[in-house]
């Protein structure tokens, strides 16, 4: 549990910055849409670059735990949207489709990885993250756009949403950077300085946008829309993933439990920043971040203790 705690006490202190930040006035409301705006046009697609970029093709070419751990992440999602497409607009479902899947793999899995099962616990999350940049995040960027053109004819539909989602920095830099890794080549050194300097603006902005969004002062949230999402998050998705690992397609012990502990870590900003990047509703999401990044300290503890 003191793993958890040390490596969610940061988040929650740049929410919470974030939070304070707005409600005393000191950054207006127009402050949380261009931090938002920066994270998703500029930062957060440089990060994601880097992440891919940096890949090596041999070390995350690991199809047992790629195929256990998307597994689990796309039954979760589809289960999100098919619950919640009856409440909210097709576009908005998308989101919290995403909400329900997207683990907080490269702020909090890597250092709780890295306590549980040293260096080698590395891998998992690395993976992980690629996962989420290269697959999860176009998926559900191209779902949107779709889903933002109804009554077009299905193919001119998905040449719009295939461009539209081509021409989103969030899919074609790690797109491209995915090309370098495969390449296998190497970035100048000012460059690499270059991203690494505005790719770790990426998370520490999104958590304080988070925190000035939450302070904002709107109509209470769906509670049991939260509520929903959360345990899907923090209890659906981990039970697939470890019925995947062990059950349907047993993988070994390492990357079975690494499998599931990465599933069950708690949503990150992504979904967050993407309704931001499309104006739906966010409100859901934020409350589903903050939610299970709090009871994740307990869940998380204990599934770590039991692996």
């Amino acid at each position: 549990m003191l793993a958890t705690i040390s490596a969610i006490i940061p988040l929650f202190a740049l929410i919470g910055a974030g939070f304070a930040l707005r409600r005393l006035d000191i950054f207006g409301v127009a402050s949380q849409i261009e931090l938002a705006r920066f994270v998703t046009r500029l930062a957060l697609p440089v990060l994601m670059f880097r992440i891919v970029a940096e890949a090596r093709p041999a070390d995350i070419w690991q199809p047992g735990f790629i195929l256990v751990y998307a597994g689990g992440i796309f039954f979760a999602m589809a289960l999100a949207i098919m619950l919640r497409r009856p409440k909210v607009g097709m576009a908005d479902a998308i989101v919290d489709g995403l909400t329900a899947s997207f683990s907080n793999t490269a702020f909090l899995g890597i250092p709780l990885c890295l306590a549980l099962f040293g260096p080698p616990g590395l891998l998992g999350p690395s993976i992980g993250t690629i996962m989420t940049v290269c697959l999860l995040f176009a998926l559900s960027i191209l779902l949107i756009e779709i889903a933002l053109q109804p009554g077009a004819a299905p193919l001119i539909l998905a040449g719009r949403a295939l461009g539209a989602a081509l021409k989103n920095p969030l899919v074609f830099a790690p797109a491209f950077g995915a090309l370098l890794s495969i390449g296998g080549l190497a970035l100048p050194v000012s460059v690499v300085r270059f991203v690494d300097l505005l790719g770790a603006a990426a998370s520490p902005c999104a958590l304080v946008a988070l925190g000035m969004f939450v302070a904002e002062r709107r109509p209470a949230v769906s509670s049991s829309g939260v509520a929903l999402l959360a345990a899907l998050k923090l209890v659906v998705q981990p039970a697939a993933t470890f019925v995947l690992a062990y059950l349907i397609w047993p993988q070994p012990p390492f990357w079975a439990k690494m499998a599931v502990l990465v599933a069950a870590l708690p949503t990150g900003t992504g979904p967050f920043m993407l309704a931001e990047l499309y104006g739906r509703e966010a409100d859901v999401a934020a409350r589903t971040i903050l939610v299970t990044t709090s009871l994740s300290i307990v869940t998380l503890a204990a599934l770590m203790v039991w692996l």
